[in-house]
């Protein structure tokens, strides 16, 4: 599991993350990224279902139908530039999706894959 405390450190942009949560665990993958996105990991959800296969347009919950800005940082600069606000969301969608945290490999190679849409 990544260290929140050390989290702190580095949010100042999406690229920072990636290369923190990198350290942690390898090279971050934009295929697996892409892949651990739109898979349904054993459970009814993938981040897709809320997000879309294309994450840089405003979207909703699939359940609760609130708004949902763009996942994709070209479209929405807020997104991973707060370390605490990131992992809170990872931790709380990870338990929906996979029914448990995601690892920082996940997260590199998610972020990295995001990085990618424009």
């Amino acid at each position: 599991m990544f260290d929140l405390a050390f989290s702190q450190a580095w949010a100042d942009s999406p690229v920072d993350m990636q290369k923190a949560y990198e350290a942690a665990s390898g090279k971050a993958s934009v295929a697996r990224g892409e892949q651990f996105f739109n898979s349904k990991h054993g459970k009814e959800w993938s981040c897709a279902s809320c997000h879309t296969a294309q994450p840089n347009k405003v979207t909703e919950h699939i359940v609760t139908g609130k708004r949902i800005e763009p996942l994709a940082p070209a479209a929405n600069l807020n997104r991973f530039t707060d370390a605490a606000k990131s992992e809170k969301w990872f931790k709380r969608n990870c338990k929906d999706v996979v029914s448990r945290e995601c690892s920082a490999q996940e997260k590199a190679d998610v972020i990295a894959w995001l990085l990618t849409i424009k």
